[in-house]
């Protein structure tokens, strides 16, 4: 079995690249068989990852039962975070903070994870008709009971996570970062360093745009990007441009595109664990491999040259995704 550098997210002992797990089930079209996510799991897990990212609302639940295939037999070797408040009950996809609607998905996702304790345990968005306090204390109940470890926070602002914080330590807080999402850098990642609070990255290769994933704006229906303006004409076409010379300064540095993208997000700090997100073990492996680089400053200068704040066509969600996101606007997207 491989290994990996280590970081800290909270009390939590993590390999410093984890593994999002959502685009096994859900959110980009096509899913592949089990048997291909159950090996590609397995891979990551043979690789050095010890930290694994699911969520109830992934594949309506499928996502945590092939976590629970392909990983639970070796549940000592890996640290298990999972989401509440989004999910989907009687049919429904809800978004629902409320403690019993909390406790509801959470003993749901210990059944379908064939374990009796996640190491930590995310709202995945905030709810803004319930109490942040409100919230947050039915998850300290759920760590008095021992079903989970430690609390997170994903897609939400400092504001909020100083109120969370408040009630209980937050351990983590989990929102897109990469060279073309810089929302963290507004507020969130200074109070997360003031409150010693692990930042996890997800995306942290843009979707697979900072990979050279994306090309033009064919997706397959189902996939998300289809949703989201940066990734749609005519702001995609300007979007490419700013790829094409990134590929250039990472061609030149002898890096693929994915490696700088995940080099850069490790660059930033120490208390940030990015979790990249894929279905090809040959994608997994190279940007596992970012994790053993060290990359030239100048090389990482080029990269926020590119990504200049403004540079960037289109917002990052559209206006119904984003009322669900609490996180921070950038002064171009206000």
């Amino acid at each position: 079995m491989a290994t990996l550098p280590t970081r800290h997210i909270g009390p939590l002992s993590v390999s410093a690249i984890g593994l999002g797990c959502m685009n096994l089930n859900h959110a980009y079209g096509a899913p592949p068989s089990e048997a291909d996510g159950i090996r590609l799991l397995q891979h990551a897990l043979d690789e050095g990852v010890t930290f694994f990212d699911t969520a109830a609302i992934y594949g309506q639940g499928n996502n945590e039962r092939l976590v629970s295939k392909a990983l639970m037999h070796r549940r000592n070797a890996f640290v298990l975070a999972s989401k509440c408040v989004l999910d989907v009950q009687d049919g429904q996809r809800i978004l629902n903070g409320h403690p019993d609607a909390i406790a509801k998905t959470l003993d749901q996702a210990l059944v379908r994870l064939n374990t009796d304790h996640i190491d930590l345990y995310y709202m995945h968005r905030l709810d803004r008709k319930v109490p942040i306090e409100d919230s947050v204390g039915a998850l300290v109940r759920a760590k008095e009971a021992g079903k989970i470890g430690a609390i997170g926070l994903s897609e939400m602002s400092a504001a909020t996570l100083r109120r969370a914080h408040a009630v209980h330590p937050i351990a983590a807080m989990q929102s897109e970062y990469s060279p073309w999402v810089r929302n963290a850098e507004v507020a969130v990642l200074d109070a997360c360093q003031e409150l010693g609070v692990g930042f996890v990255a997800f995306s942290p290769v843009a979707r697979g745009f900072l990979a050279g994933g994306v090309r033009d704006a064919n997706y397959e229906a189902g996939d998300i990007r289809n949703l989201m303006p940066r990734f749609q004409e005519p702001n995609l076409s300007h979007n490419l441009q700013l790829f094409a010379r990134f590929a250039q300064v990472a061609k030149a540095a002898g890096l693929t595109p994915a490696q700088l993208s995940m080099g850069w997000v490790l660059s930033r700090s120490e208390t940030i664990v990015p979790i990249p997100g894929t279905r090809s073990i040959a994608h997994l492996d190279e940007d596992l491999s970012a994790a053993h680089l060290t990359i030239d400053p100048k090389v990482l200068a080029e990269v926020e040259t590119i990504f200049a704040p403004g540079a960037i066509a289109g917002p990052r969600y559209a206006p119904a995704m984003q009322a669900q996101i609490d996180t921070e606007l950038l002064p171009e997207e206000a």
